[in-house]
């Protein structure tokens, strides 16, 4: 943008005095309406004259009124004054969280222990915020993130990108979800690996977190990941768990995620694993208002 050096010295100060003028139809009025003393007020008008070159108000006129050249000017800088009126109120607005947005994704798991108390303290708080919540794998996750399309993320831990940044936030351990009333959940305790009936077991897709660190995991035998039963999501295989379908091998928070009393989660003495959740963030992009409340509700 080229700067007019003829203009240099005129800024909002002067405009906001010539307008006020405009409205009150006084200079003293005028002033007390900005907060200044009439002089001040006097003294910004007559630099504005000098530097157009032309009186700006009659002064032998009561109450002054704009000459043709000032009438003009007013005209045409009313929209630039009220569209930045209208913009230090949004700003104003935003920053009160009295209106604005935020998208937030989770993966399933994660939502009724973390997310969702921290989102109903902030609707509570802020509710003329609009809030979308997304539910998808991390990988997917992390791609909305990094594209903007979410204000953040709290998943299983994503690929790299210099465009997202990925802070652990918890960890939770595997076993075994069942039906209460399944004969593995009335033994009470743990069970092990040779309790289990490979054929029993509801797989995952092969997209998600979760079955890539089963798939990964170095203690897991072959037999329990080659099974003919599988679901697309987290939900949909416990349903197929309440309906007695089967078991599945899951991360506590997805056992609990309904804090169903028809499931039950059993420890498994000789799974080693753990799932760990990652708050996603933008690492080039600073967090909204919004965005930065909601991490202090989720962190408390």
């Amino acid at each position: 943008m080229k700067i007019n050096s003829d203009n240099s010295n005129i800024n909002l100060r002067h405009l906001r005095a010539i307008h006020a003028i405009w409205q009150e139809g006084s200079f003293v009025r005028a002033a007390e309406t900005l907060g200044v003393v009439p002089s001040a007020l006097t003294e910004a008008v007559r630099q504005l004259e000098e530097n157009a070159g032309h009186a700006l108000f009659d002064r032998r006129l009561r109450p002054p009124q704009p000459t043709a050249l000032g009438l003009q000017f007013l005209e045409e800088t009313r929209p630039l004054v009220e569209g930045l009126d209208r913009a230090m109120q949004r700003l104003r607005g935003g920053a009160r969280l009295a209106h604005g947005s935020l998208a937030i994704g989770a993966s399933p798991s994660a939502i009724s222990g973390r997310v969702a108390p921290a989102l109903a303290a902030f609707r509570k708080a802020h509710p003329a915020v609009t809030v979308t919540l997304y539910d998808d794998i991390a990988e997917r996750l992390a791609t909305l993130v990094s594209d903007g399309v979410l204000d953040l993320a709290i998943a299983g831990r994503a690929g790299t990108s210099p465009d997202l940044a990925q802070v652990e936030i918890g960890r939770d351990p595997f076993g075994l979800a069942c039906r209460a009333d399944h004969p593995l959940a009335l033994r009470g305790g743990a069970v092990h690996l040779a309790d289990i009936d490979p054929q029993d077991l509801i797989q995952l897709d092969g997209d998600t977190g979760t079955q890539r660190l089963l798939a990964g995991h170095a203690g897991l035998p072959e037999v329990f990941l080659a099974g003919n039963l599988s679901a697309r999501s987290t939900v949909a295989q416990l349903a197929l768990v309440r309906a007695g379908v089967g078991v599945a091998l899951l991360p506590r928070e997805a056992v609990l995620l309904f804090a169903d009393p028809a499931l039950a989660f059993v420890d498994v003495a000789d799974l080693d694993l753990t799932r760990t959740l990652y708050l996603l963030q933008p690492a080039r992009r600073p967090a909204s208002p919004a965005a930065e409340r909601f991490l202090t509700l989720l962190q408390e």
